[in-house]
């Protein structure tokens, strides 16, 4: 329920935040610390972070018309990849706020790093590798058509280093499972 009420507040907040023209800009999102996304621990759980960095990408969704095109293609969001980092904890009903920023692209996957800020000092940083499945051809979007769509043309940036190892790594683990007879 708790990430269910998360999405509403994304969504209607979304009408009342300026549309992201500059899709390398960052996108920030203020959230808070709720009981249910504590561990034993008392601090956010491991897994909250991932479930909270949907919420992250779907306010890009919406503030940059990719859900119209999402529509009009039948077409959703998946993720190939994530790879988290955590650094400082984030205690109960503790104010932070997810920056999620598109770093670059290829033909089929966009590249996006999510930070959660503490205080302004990095509390978690989280990599994603997604692209949009068009649910009628059962195949991936094109990252150009994506760009088309929303009126950006510009070539990606160059990739930071930390995500060409993160994807050099990718590969190998790639190779891991695709070369596995246990299963």
């Amino acid at each position: 329920m708790n990430l269910l009420l998360r999405v509403l507040y994304v969504w209607l907040s979304s009408y009342f935040k300026p549309r992201i023209d500059d899709i390398l800009a960052p996108a920030d999102l203020e959230l808070r610390v709720l009981p249910n996304d504590l561990d034993f621990n008392m601090h956010m759980n491991n897994g909250r972070y991932l479930t909270i960095m949907d919420l992250g990408r779907l306010d890009l969704i919406l503030r940059s018309g990719l859900l119209k095109m999402m529509i009009k293609q039948k077409s959703v969001p998946i993720l190939a990849s994530s790879k988290m980092r955590y650094r400082l904890s984030l205690d109960p009903f503790q104010k932070y706020v997810l920056r999620t920023q598109i770093l670059g692209w290829d033909d089929k996957w966009v590249f996006i790093e999510q930070r959660f800020l503490k205080d302004g000092k990095v509390a978690a940083i989280g990599l994603v590798k997604g692209c949009f499945f068009d649910q009628r051809s059962k195949t991936t979007v094109p990252t150009a058509d994506l760009l088309h769509h929303i009126g950006y043309d510009q070539p990606s940036p160059e990739l930071p280093p930390h995500i060409i190892d993160w994807q050099k790594a990718e590969q190998t683990l790639k190779e891991v499972t695709r070369n596995d007879t246990d299963s």
